[in-house]
């Protein structure tokens, strides 16, 4: 079976806008790296394990806190370029992101160094105007941002006349 990942993207209408929640992976490899790099926050599941329960969990893993109570909305599943299955879910919430704290996780860095560090699994957490979403989430997951607001009747191709006044709020690790 190949690998499977369930993932929520939160949204609200923030001033007129659209906006998703986003996460940006931790680590070293990911530091330097914006576009084509943030996320909805997501993790793996197995075969013993739904979709949507498996979202919820990895939601809390990745956010700190547990995901809003709503009814969930089911955007559909896309295949990455690593082969691996995401399937996300939506719903509509104002989640405040004051508390955000990502689950860690141990590698060797630097390299061959012997050296064990720890990091978050997500450094940053984000809400984000949909088209600027666009150009910052994975290559694999932009299909999501794209039929939700399809489902919304949203037109993203154009940013709003006050977009550059209004950047994304952000909660850093």
């Amino acid at each position: 079976m190949k690998k499977q990942s369930a993932g929520i993207m939160l949204y609200r209408q923030n001033k007129g806008r659209l906006e998703v929640l986003l996460v940006h992976p931790g680590g070293p490899f990911w530091a330097k790296k914006d576009v084509g790099s943030w996320s909805i926050p997501k993790g793996e599941f197995d075969e013993t394990e739904e979709s949507l329960p498996a979202a919820k969990r990895e939601f809390t893993e990745e956010i700190g806190t547990a995901p809003p109570e709503g009814d969930y909305l089911y955007l559909g599943q896309a295949k990455q370029s690593s082969g691996k299955i995401v399937h996300a879910f939506a719903l509509e919430s104002d989640f405040d992101l004051e508390h955000f704290q990502s689950n860690t996780f141990t590698m060797e860095w630097p390299p061959k160094s012997g050296q064990m560090q720890e990091f978050p699994e997500n450094d940053r957490a984000a809400w984000t105007p949909v088209v600027v979403a666009r150009q910052k989430i994975v290559k694999g997951q932009v299909i999501f941002i794209e039929l939700l607001a399809k489902q919304l009747g949203v037109d993203f191709e154009t940013p709003p006349s006050d977009y550059a006044s209004q950047g994304p709020q952000t909660a850093l690790f």
